[in-house]
């Protein structure tokens, strides 16, 4: 009896501590898909869980303006877009790339408008970072 209570606590354990927090990707075989909880972060506007994501230096791009940011200053940069254009919908379109380097096209919906974004991670030591990110306005 004790060590059926034992499993179940240290199962509860395990979920609890994985449950609700912006993790740092870990490669987990060819069949994870690192844009998952990406594409989560993106759809809620949710600029701090998707900043865990972010290299230490990156690229932004929001419509043509490009600067090579810090990860505190990308996070303002996208706080600001969300701001003015708050995310209805985000989906992506197609991805592709190999082991250490990927990229993914998807269209989103926010503040009445329809973009185009482009993000690509790099695989640095086991974990997937944004390295560039670029937001464009569809015709």
């Amino acid at each position: 009896m004790k060590a059926k209570k034992f499993i179940l606590a240290a199962l509860a354990v395990l979920l609890c501590a994985t449950c609700g927090f912006a993790q740092k990707p870990v490669v987990r075989g060819s069949a994870y898909d690192v844009f998952n909880p990406i594409t989560k972060y993106i759809r809620l506007g949710d600029v701090e869980k998707l900043a865990a994501w972010f290299s230490d230096n990156l690229e932004i791009t929001v419509f043509q303006a490009t600067n090579d940011a810090s990860k505190s200053q990308a996070k303002q940069i996208l706080k600001s877009f969300f701001d003015t254009y708050t995310p209805r919908a985000f989906n992506i379109e197609h991805t592709a790339g190999r082991e250490t380097m990927k990229y993914a096209l998807g269209s989103m919906k926010a503040g009445g408008d329809v973009f185009r974004v482009t993000i690509f991670v790099n695989l640095e030591g086991s974990n997937y970072l944004i390295q560039q990110i670029k937001i464009e306005k569809r015709d």
